[in-house]
C-alpha cells in the first residue's frame, strides 16, 4: 500500500534569483559532497530544459540507486524533480526560485511522496511523517545547500 505526504517550506537565499536558480540546476557530479551521506551522481542530459540524475546513496552503507527525472523551467525559475525508481518512486518534488529584492531571494519547495507502508496511515500518521520530511528536507536546505550556494555564488562575484 501506498501512502501519500505533502508537505511544504521556504529557503531565503542572500543572493539574486536569477544567480540562485542557475545555481541550483547546474547538476553536476561533483553535487556528491552537498549531502549529509556518501552520495555519487551522475548527470544525462537530455535537453535543454530536460535531465536525467543517477544518484547512489549509501545508507547504512547498503547501495541505494535512484533515477530522477528533472524538468527546468528557466522562464519561470522553477524546475520539478521526480523520482523514476527507488522507495520513493513517483514522489515529486517542486521548486521555484522567487525574487525578494535585487540581492536577495528565497526557494519555494513542495514535496509530494510517496512511501510503500504496511498499512494505510492515519491523518495522525500522514501528519506526523509529513512534519518529519518538511524538517529533514529544511534542514538539508538551511545547513547545507543554501551556504553552499551562497559561498559559491560570493566568491564568484
Amino acid at each position: 500500500m501506498l501512502a501519500s505526504y505533502r508537505y511544504s517550506f521556504r529557503q531565503t537565499f542572500e543572493v539574486p534569483a536569477r544567480r540562485a536558480f542557475e545555481w541550483c540546476t547546474d547538476f553536476s557530479p561533483e553535487d556528491g559532497p552537498l549531502f549529509e551521506q556518501r552520495w555519487i551522481r551522475s548527470v544525462k542530459r537530455l535537453s535543454d530544459d530536460t535531465v536525467v540524475l543517477t544518484d547512489r546513496t549509501f545508507p547504512k552503507g547498503k547501495l541505494r540507486r535512484i533515477h530522477r527525472l528533472v524538468r527546468i523551467d528557466a522562464q519561470r525559475l522553477a524546475w520539478t524533480n521526480t523520482h523514476l525508481d527507488g522507495p520513493f518512486r513517483h514522489s515529486q518534488f517542486w521548486y521555484r526560485v522567487v525574487p525578494d529584492e535585487a540581492r536577495r531571494s528565497h526557494l519555494e519547495f513542495d514535496g509530494f511522496q510517496l512511501e510503500n507502508v504496511a498499512r494505510g496511515p492515519t491523518p495522525r500518521g500522514i501528519a506526523r511523517r509529513s512534519r518529519e520530511l518538511r524538517t529533514n528536507d529544511s534542514r538539508l536546505w538551511r545547513e547545507r545547500l543554501a551556504p553552499a550556494l551562497q559561498a559559491e555564488l560570493r566568491s564568484s562575484r
